[in-house]
């Protein structure tokens, strides 16, 4: 982290923002199938002219492996107990 954009921050603050982001992506759907739904968006828009872009196919296979590392890291919990753990850091 650069000097000039480190502000003091409590650890809770942290881990109030993560889990009221964690949150709202349960809220928005079924989060355990990103990953699948952007492969399948991607090997589309591969077959295309615009999916032949180097720098294109490098940011989607990170997006790709971001979902599938948040997934993973959540994949030994019940939709339940994340939206538990979640609100119990948020109203804390």
């Amino acid at each position: 982290m650069q000097k000039e954009n480190y502000t003091v921050s409590h650890h809770d603050d942290v881990m109030v923002a993560v889990a009221k982001f964690l949150s709202e992506l349960w809220f928005e759907g079924e989060f355990r199938d990103q990953p699948d739904y952007l492969a399948e968006i991607f090997e589309d828009i591969l077959k295309t002219e615009l999916g032949d872009d180097l720098d294109l196919r490098t940011k989607m296979i990170g997006c790709i492996k971001t979902c599938k590392m948040l997934v993973k890291a959540l994949e030994p919990f019940s939709d339940a107990q994340i939206e538990k753990a979640c609100i119990e850091i948020i109203e804390a």
